[in-house]
């Protein structure tokens, strides 16, 4: 089955027969404006963007990966780069989509922004029921981001990413004050738990020879349909450690593991590992080892 299409808000528009400007990070919509047939039914893909919607009246139900989120009028929704989504629509008379690039967040909202809104991670995010007065304040934040992003003011993102901060306020005091990035990586994270199985795939090819070089932190990204600043973030929000970290970790183990289970050099598990050079290989291992590789082995028991 092929896998569904990596999108950007560029890709998105074009599926709308929207013109938009070029290297587009930012965007809100009206939806009813964009889908003025209902019911609709979108197809799968993989958006390399946030989406935040909010639902004023109207009805549907959004798909994420295997799971299905029902919504109705008077919710708020957003979804995260590298799942597989897609939506339908029974009714839509008010509602609206802001999408949004990890770049404009960072630029125009908060540098650190996974530090400050951790939830943004988060991989299990149901639609969220509003309150009365909290509905009419999202309804006309969503109005003035809307009339601001058809401006031509120079200071435009700038504004524009005021508003996206006191929306993700309100959602944060909402709905995400307890929210641990953590604790969903321990048990709940499809990202994570994806990437662990990739990571032990390829030191298993690397320690049987179908593999000459280190995998980076590109590879994943690329088999996740992730942006690598992305993954490595989610990663470290989530298990406390970088992918690099973890490809450190995981080349010592194999090579522990191949200096005391095999008859190769140290000069060939240096190869086999993908370092072009020995030297570069017994300084990487003393660095994490306080020992040389050939030190290593010969303090190893011998084997009767």
């Amino acid at each position: 089955m092929q896998l569904p299409t990596h999108h950007s808000i560029a890709d998105l528009y074009d599926t709308l027969h929207i013109s938009y400007e070029k290297d587009i990070q930012f965007a809100i919509l009206s939806i009813p404006k964009i889908h003025p047939q209902i019911p609709y039914k979108s197809s799968k893909l993989r958006a390399d963007y946030f989406s935040f919607i909010l639902t004023l009246d109207g009805s549907g139900t959004y798909y994420l990966d295997d799971r299905t989120f029902p919504f109705a009028s008077g919710s708020i929704y957003f979804t995260n780069p590298g799942h597989t989504k897609s939506y339908e629509l029974y009714e839509s008379r008010e509602a609206y989509i802001i999408t949004v690039t990890e770049i404009f967040l960072r630029d125009y909202v908060q540098e650190n922004i996974f530090d400050i809104f951790p939830f943004l991670l988060a991989e299990v995010v149901p639609p969220n029921e509003l309150s009365e007065s909290r509905l009419s304040e999202l309804r006309n934040l969503y109005r003035q981001i809307l009339d601001e992003s058809e401006k031509t003011s120079p200071y435009k993102n700038k504004i524009l990413g005021n508003m996206l901060e006191v929306l993700l306020l309100k959602l944060k005091e909402d709905f995400w004050l307890d929210y641990n990035p953590k604790l969903e990586g321990s048990q709940h994270s499809r990202i994570v738990k994806s990437f662990k199985q990739i990571l032990d795939q390829e030191f298993r090819n690397i320690a049987s020879g179908g593999r000459a070089d280190r995998p980076q932190v590109i590879d994943f990204a690329n088999q996740l349909h992730l942006h690598p600043n992305y993954l490595n973030t989610v990663i470290r929000s989530k298990t406390g450690k970088t992918i690099n970290e973890w490809i450190t970790t995981r080349t010592i183990n194999t090579a522990k593991s191949l200096l005391r289970n095999t008859s190769l050099s140290s000069k060939e598990i240096a190869y086999k590992l993908g370092f072009r050079e020995p030297t570069h290989f017994n300084r990487f291992f003393k660095k994490q080892m306080k020992t040389t590789p050939t030190l290593f082995r010969k303090s190893l028991p011998s084997k009767q």
